[in-house]
């Protein structure tokens, strides 16, 4: 039977803030970057307190069972006015900081935002449509020291909220939390359709992060470099509200480009991403072994080593492997990436050299880890076992045993807002149909092969799952990325196999030691890689037609390739 670590119970978010103020008190439960590259920490109890003092304030502002919206980069000012908002006043509706002010309008009154807390960064943008939209009324600058322009100020609010709450003022703390009541309001960045507004309950949120840390031990001793996202339920949920649950400290990322630097100044020991940003680290690391024969023999000596200490229960992997691990800070033990799929070979590298790679599986709909590798129990190419509490079985499964997912548990969705048909078109007796397509070992191990949506079938029934075909594209390392689809052929009368792939210029450059490769010399270079990855696979999953593309795909905020966006272009080039 499989152990688990033990949790402690928690009915609601207010409950999890409460326990955990109790529990780590004047532990750092934020570490602040500030100018210099020096760190400043706030401790649990103040946290505790400014989420008190600003829900206190926002009650006094009449947003009382309201839905706020919150826009705006990872900072400590967002959390803060996600759980005053969600732990006594009404309803968060987390925002995408990328999106266009048409498209944040347009949330705003789908969502009936009566409030929106902003970063100074959009303060702008927010003027800009202020007058526009009909259901905000009250406008919060994060960033704002004083109340101008009719936007408040965060800061001045929870100052007021303070002295309100020190004068006896117990409005928000007394407020008892429904915890099966929706007050998380997300829009889905989709990949295949537009953006549907998810209702979760305090409930979804909480019984999603007792699941998770039964399975991965985190404790208070731990550190993350928060990097995704936080409007995104994956960042929110385990890179934010399950470190607060463990008594963990967070600090927050400003900028791709300072990664690598905020990794050294932090040293995080656990990390939440996706698996672009693993890979690409491991490609970096495989490109410098290869150019030197020497350092490719010590380096593999250096992991034959460590594989023989293990046996003895010794492990030298941060000595051994000491540019790697500072280049994460130091002290890194664990990585848990999700959103895609991560390649084996990188999650086994890692393991090797001391950093443990954990995939998981969820979606926005199931608040959202579904299922994971445990860090005492896991496979390489699979995304892990059901999460405690959660059901998973296979819908209709063919001779391969692949079919629709569905997922049953305490973690599943109220529902999409003001969309009844889209609720019970992927709602049934409790089991939410995901639209993703996979099996499961005799283990229990689930293994993800595609998306409903996206299966190419030809006339004879066959069907084709165009991430399988990318994987294969994507292998080849003059490939950056590619885009498969199904297109119906006239002449043969079946649907064919077609490719968008981005090359990569800099690794076909180098190889070939020129500077500019003639169009000619590309297309004939992926003539030869779609020949070999055809060789790959039967003939009915050939790529018979591709084109080459000089830009990148527009992805999502978790690095996906939004493939309705593809899918709306017309008369593409193709190359025969």
């Amino acid at each position: 039977m499989e152990k688990f670590y033990k949790v402690r119970n928690i009915t609601d978010l207010k409950d999890l803030l409460t326990q955990s103020c109790a529990l780590y008190k004047d532990k750092p439960a934020f570490l602040i970057k500030n100018k210099g590259d020096i760190y400043s920490q706030i401790s649990y109890n103040r946290f505790g307190n400014d989420v008190e003092y600003f829900g206190t304030a926002l009650l006094k502002l009449g947003l009382c069972n309201s839905s706020i919206a919150v826009l705006g980069e990872n900072r400590y000012e967002w959390c803060v006015s996600y759980l005053s908002t969600v732990n006594g006043v009404g309803t968060v509706v987390p925002l995408d900081k990328e999106l266009p002010a048409n498209e944040i309008t347009n949330l705003l009154e789908r969502s009936e935002a009566t409030a929106i807390i902003f970063s100074g960064k959009y303060r702008n943008q927010i003027k800009m449509i202020k007058s526009t939209v009909n259901t905000a009324k009250v406008f919060i600058d994060m960033d704002a020291e004083t109340n101008e322009d009719g936007i408040l100020s965060f800061y001045e609010l929870v100052q007021s909220g303070k002295q309100l709450v020190e004068a006896g003022d117990k409005s928000y703390s007394s407020v008892k939390i429904n915890s099966e009541e929706a007050r998380i309001l997300i829009f889905t960045s989709g990949t295949t359709d537009i953006a549907k507004g998810v209702m979760l309950s305090h409930q979804n949120i909480c019984a999603d992060i007792m699941g998770v840390c039964s399975t991965v031990k985190v404790n208070s001793d731990d550190k993350t470099l928060s990097i995704l996202p936080l409007h995104h339920t994956y960042e929110c949920s385990l890179g934010f509200l399950a470190f607060i649950y463990n008594g963990a400290a967070i600090s927050f990322n400003d900028g791709l480009r300072n990664i690598p630097k905020n990794l050294k100044n932090v040293k995080p020991t656990v990390m939440i991403t996706v698996p672009l940003l693993i890979e690409n680290i491991y490609k970096k690391i495989q490109d410098k072994l290869n150019k030197s024969r020497a350092v490719k023999i010590k380096f593999n000596f250096a992991l034959f080593l460590t594989t023989f200490l293990s046996f003895f229960k010794i492990n030298l992997s941060k000595n051994l492997f000491k540019e790697i691990h500072d280049s994460f800070g130091g002290e890194m033990r664990l990585i848990i990436v999700g959103a895609a799929a991560i390649k084996p070979e990188v999650s086994r590298f890692f393991r090797r050299i001391g950093i443990k790679v954990l995939q998981g599986y969820g979606l926005t709909e199931c608040s959202p880890l579904v299922a994971g590798n445990r860090d005492r129990s896991f496979k390489d190419k699979s995304c892990g076992k059901a999460i405690p509490g959660v059901e998973i079985k296979i819908l209709k499964p063919d001779n391969n045993g692949i079919g629709e997912i569905l997922v049953k548990g305490k973690n599943v969705m109220q529902g999409y807002f003001r969309n009844e048909k889209a609720t019970e078109k992927c709602l049934s007796n409790g089991w939410f149909s995901t639209g993703d397509l996979g099996f499961m070992d005799r283990k229990g191990f689930l293994y993800i092969t595609g998306r409903l949506k996206n299966v190419i079938v030809t006339k004879n029934g066959k069907k084709i799952f165009p991430e399988e075909v990318e994987n294969y594209i994507n292998s080849d390392p003059f490939v950056r990325e590619s885009y498969v689809w199904g297109k119906y052929d006239e002449n043969s009368g079946d649907t064919v196999v077609c490719a968008q792939i981005l090359p990569n210029i800099e690794a076909i450059a180098n190889k070939l030691n020129a500077m500019n490769i003639p169009k000619d010399e590309l297309t004939k270079i992926f003539k030869n890689i779609v020949k070999t990855v055809n060789g790959k696979m039967p003939l009915y999953k050939h790529v018979k037609e591709f084109t080459l593309r000089e830009n990148e795909f527009l992805r999502t905020t978790t690095h996906k390739i939004k493939r309705y966006v593809e899918e709306q272009k017309e008369g593409l080039a193709q190359v025969e």
